[in-house]
């Protein structure tokens, strides 16, 4: 078992990665942006995002004020495929200059128009804006704390309500916006840096005097020049047909003591912090505890039988030998459907591969929030590169098992996995199509990742076979007989459905608490970015696996079972289906979808993410016993 040091170093790294950045460091391509007095501040306005549907929207889709031109923000890949389309906006501020109660359009409502707000209402769109590359956020004071606050993504279209005496429900549009702006300033050189993006949402039903003069319409319902300003939402916009809807802004400029580098720290905090640390020391120590067990009992079993085995002298002896070196002669034979484990293994490794460089670099810092995107898009290159591992691996193996055909197993590995989950991912973005979200993938971005594949992947895949197979062939330990050995009857408990279930449950119980962290940022569209934290369950992850699928391997060659190849990648691979059973709980306890697109939506990545969970647990899992097997095998003397 590792010694205390190993957990102390991995403490101290999880640390690291959490604490902030110190003041003045920037990564390359996250630059400070420095404001004057007056400077002009261009708000621009992402997607509408609903919780309930999973359906992202562009803004302009529903009736709200539009510039004169509408100006498309160029996006990333990771961007576009996670439905973000970002425009201008007809909301212009100047730097420490605060605005009260600014006309920005009048709208009339008709018929198609109060079906598209009604909708939105009812299924709880929130409405995403963007300045100075920070999201805009409302604020919500936390029950069990005065001062301290948690930050909703975006603010809602509008609400449901009764008026008082009624007893229908009315749609409200939430159509006056406070907006605060909190900056940190330098006084030598006299200028600004964001460090907030605020917002409180009013539904006022405006009213003027004399006739309406756009922009220059005097309001009563609030005045700048009478100091009158909006607080509250007691006279709200009812979403009528035939009813006109005023949108009006307040800006607010507040000086802040909180640092450009420190900006986000607040919009990270997590509002359960406290259940979060604890959570995850406690599943920490759990199985580092259950990892110390099984590496003591494995240790002096194997120890003990290794002695035994090589201490047997006498003829007699070495014909009454039980336990796993009985099967020494057939240990290593080749395992059915040989070509499809070579695969498997492969997309393990490249999905292994991806994950520990991407993990290596959000912990350094590198993947930055204010990088909308940068996290899928470097997956995603990382697993088109990553091929050339995929390739070497399964072609290594391949040769391990007698194969001869290399290209036929590169093919494989290049299309298998990625060829199941394009079609899911076809399939679900049809049904976006279907239903005209902005979540839909683009024809031309469609095209770039095919490009991706067969450009990159595919030839990379076939580099690494051809590397793999020129290596000369792994020499098994100890030789295997011509004739295979027969299986004597097993114990139930040895029975190999039985058995690969148990097996996925240590892995599964070693994330499944930072998976509701996770589920619920993706899900629930909550900040997620303690990446400390999860490189840290990663470790333990790979630790879990490794060590569950040796100790039921080790149990099944003592029982002369020597068809170990497949079930040690299916022991640690179960815990996939955990993950999708976890999925499913989830769903029907925390979600509120009640759209079937959005249900099949959900199902589908969730479907997907345990596929490549399955492909990533197993590898780890194969991988320990091919190690552990090679390893005692090669330990005791065979005449």
């Amino acid at each position: 078992m590792a010694p205390p040091g190993w957990a102390v170093a991995l403490a101290a790294l999880c640390l690291a990665a959490l604490a902030p950045p110190a003041a003045g460091f920037y990564l390359p391509g996250v630059v400070p942006h420095d404001f004057e007095m007056k400077d002009p501040l261009p708000v621009k306005v992402n997607k509408l995002t609903s919780i309930k549907t999973q359906l992202p929207y562009s803004y302009y889709s529903l009736p709200f004020c539009k510039p004169d031109t509408i100006v498309d923000s160029a996006e990333n890949l990771g961007e576009v495929l996670r439905g973000d389309r970002i425009e201008n906006s007809p909301y212009t501020f100047e730097m420490r200059e605060p605005q009260m109660c600014q006309i920005v359009c009048k709208i009339s409502v008709g018929e198609k128009e109060a079906k598209l707000l009604k909708e939105k209402i009812e299924d709880e769109y929130r409405v995403n804006m963007i300045l100075d590359n920070l999201p805009l956020v409302v604020p919500i004071q936390r029950m069990d704390q005065e001062d301290a606050y948690f930050y909703q993504h975006g603010f809602h279209v509008g609400a449901k309500g009764k008026f008082l005496g009624s007893k229908d429900e009315k749609y409200f549009i939430h159509n006056h916006l406070s907006f605060t702006v909190k900056y940190h300033r330098d006084e030598q050189r006299d200028v600004s840096r964001i460090v907030a993006f605020e917002v409180k949402p009013y539904s006022v039903k405006h009213e003027y005097e004399g006739q309406w003069n756009d922009k220059k319409t005097r309001l009563t319902t609030c005045d700048p020049h009478a100091q009158r300003v909006i607080t509250s939402s007691e006279s709200p916009q009812e979403v009528e047909v035939g009813k006109d809807i005023i949108f009006t802004y307040d800006v607010d400029f507040k000086e802040s003591d909180i640092k450009w580098a420190s900006r986000w720290d607040s919009y990270l905090l997590m509002t359960d912090d406290q259940i979060h640390w604890f959570s995850i020391v406690n599943s920490l120590m759990i199985v580092l505890f259950l990892s110390g067990m099984v590496a003591m009992i494995m240790l002096r079993t194997l120890y003990r039988d290794i002695s035994k085995y090589n201490q047997l002298e006498t003829q007699e002896e070495a014909h009454e030998e039980t336990g796993w070196k009985l099967v020494h002669g057939d240990v290593f034979r080749p395992p059915s459907n040989s070509d499809l484990l070579c695969v498997y293994v492969g997309t393990g490794v490249q999905f292994f591969g991806m994950l520990l460089v991407t993990m290596v670099f959000a912990v350094l810092g590198f993947l930055s929030p204010s990088n909308r995107g940068g996290l899928m898009t470097a997956m995603l290159l990382l697993w088109v590169f990553m091929g050339l591992l995929a390739g070497y691996s399964s072609s290594r193996l391949y040769k391990l098992f007698k194969g001869s055909e290399w290209k036929n197993i590169a093919l494989r590995t290049a299309f298998t996995f990625p060829g199941s989950v394009f079609a899911i991912f076809f399939f679900l973005n049809a049904l976006i199509w279907g239903q005209k979200s902005s979540g839909a993938v683009p024809f031309t971005t469609m095209f770039a990742l095919v490009l991706l594949w067969f450009g990159i992947s595919v030839p990379l895949v076939f580099v690494g076979s051809f590397l793999g197979f020129k290596k000369p062939t792994i020499e098994d330990p100890v030789k295997t007989n011509k004739i295979p050995r027969q299986i004597p009857e097993q114990a139930w408990y040895m029975n190999p459905i039985f058995s690969i279930l148990i097996g996925g449950i240590l892995p599964f119980g070693a994330v499944f608490i930072e998976l509701f962290f996770i589920l619920t940022s993706i899900w629930l569209q909550q900040f997620y970015y303690i990446f400390g934290f999860l490189f840290l369950v990663f470790l333990i992850l790979i630790i879990t696996c490794a060590e569950i699928s040796i100790v039921l391997c080790y149990f099944q060659l003592c029982s002369e079972d020597y068809l170990w190849w497949w079930r040690s990648y299916l022991t640690s691979g179960s815990s996939a289906l955990y993950l999708f059973l976890y999925a499913t709980f989830y769903f029907f306890t925390k979600l509120e979808i009640t759209k079937f697109v959005s249900a099949v939506l959900y199902f589908g990545y969730m479907l997907i993410a345990s596929y490549a969970f399955f492909a990533l647990t197993g590898t780890i899992g194969f991988y320990a016993c091919f190690l552990f097997t090679r390893l005692i095998y090669s330990s005791v003397k065979i005449e």
